[in-house]
């Protein structure tokens, strides 16, 4: 295999062009594909969302692979997208043994615990901030507020705009909207684990954007989801549900997992740090839940 070819495959990569990646690839005869042109391969069709090809791929290599971090990590990814969780887990749980403190491995990790963790048969915590009577989570004399606040939203309202984000609403944001339809919360910091690189210990929002499109800074308003997307190249994971004083920066619903009907997750993207994408909740409710005031 010649350096040239190493060279033009991560090229490809980079430009995020991996249908090319797997073409070339296919072309070399299955008896001469070594250990790294099958991991580019497995690599690529995981990139490409053929996760059962990837799977695939990296099995023809798991004897080459078993003390390799990095292949732990990329058939563990193709199995967490695949659903297969305990897969998963058992692969980035090899991944973290070799290679201790990995990032990516130990977010990948956490998300495995909290989409198996049993969940506890107890009443909705978001419901206490859907009910008429604790209104209070909501800071309507903030001057900003009436750029965010809608009236409640019909159910037709609610399906042209999920018609035109191409993405379901998830119920716990859609009966939360119907009784105050966006706006900005008192508490509005979601604290991280452990403080980033840069020092930030917690992620602030300005504002929920309510469904509708007559407010500018309403799912699809003019200033909505689509345009912070579009103008600001955020990754077309799904819906930006709050912005942030930064304008580099906005929180999302985040489909990859789930698929456009099912419950997405939330996570913020920093186009100021190359787009890093930090997963902040399982769901809208264990987001809301999580808000605190910075103090």
């Amino acid at each position: 295999m010649s350096e040239e070819l190493l060279e033009q495959l991560e090229e490809w990569h980079e430009e995020d062009e991996y249908e090319e990646i797997v073409d070339v690839i296919m072309e070399i005869p299955a008896e001469e594909r070594d250990y790294v042109l099958i991991s580019h391969l497995g690599r690529a069709m995981s990139n490409l969302e053929r996760y059962e090809e990837a799977v695939e791929q990296f099995l023809l290599i798991a004897e080459e692979g078993k003390d390799d971090p990095l292949w732990h990590y990329r058939i563990g990814l193709a199995y967490y997208y695949l659903e297969q969780y305990e897969d998963a887990r058992r692969a980035f749980e090899v991944a973290d043994h070799l290679e201790p403190g990995d990032d990516d491995t130990l977010e990948f990790l956490e998300w495995i615990r909290n989409k198996t963790a049993p969940k506890p048969v107890v009443e909705s915590a978001v419901m206490a901030y859907t009910d008429p009577d604790v209104l209070s989570f909501w800071n309507d004399s903030a001057p900003a507020a009436e750029k965010y606040v809608s009236a409640p939203p019909t159910d037709d309202v609610i399906e042209s705009v999920e018609e035109a984000l191409v993405f379901k609403l998830p119920a716990s944001y859609v009966n939360m909207m119907k009784l105050h339809n966006g706006g900005i919360p008192h508490n509005r910091y979601f604290p991280l684990g452990e403080a980033t690189a840069e020092g930030k210990d917690a992620i602030e929002i300005s504002g929920i954007l309510g469904i509708g499109r007559e407010k500018k800074k309403s799912l699809a308003g003019s200033l909505g989801s689509r345009f912070m997307i579009e103008t600001g190249g955020y990754p077309e994971v799904g819906v930006v549900i709050c912005d942030c004083p930064s304008e580099s920066e906005v929180v999302m619903l985040d489909y990859r997992s789930s698929g456009n009907d099912g419950e997405p997750e939330v996570i913020h993207v920093d186009k100021g740090q190359d787009y890093k994408i930090t997963r902040l909740a399982v769901n809208f409710e264990a987001f809301i839940n999580g808000l605190v005031s910075k103090g």
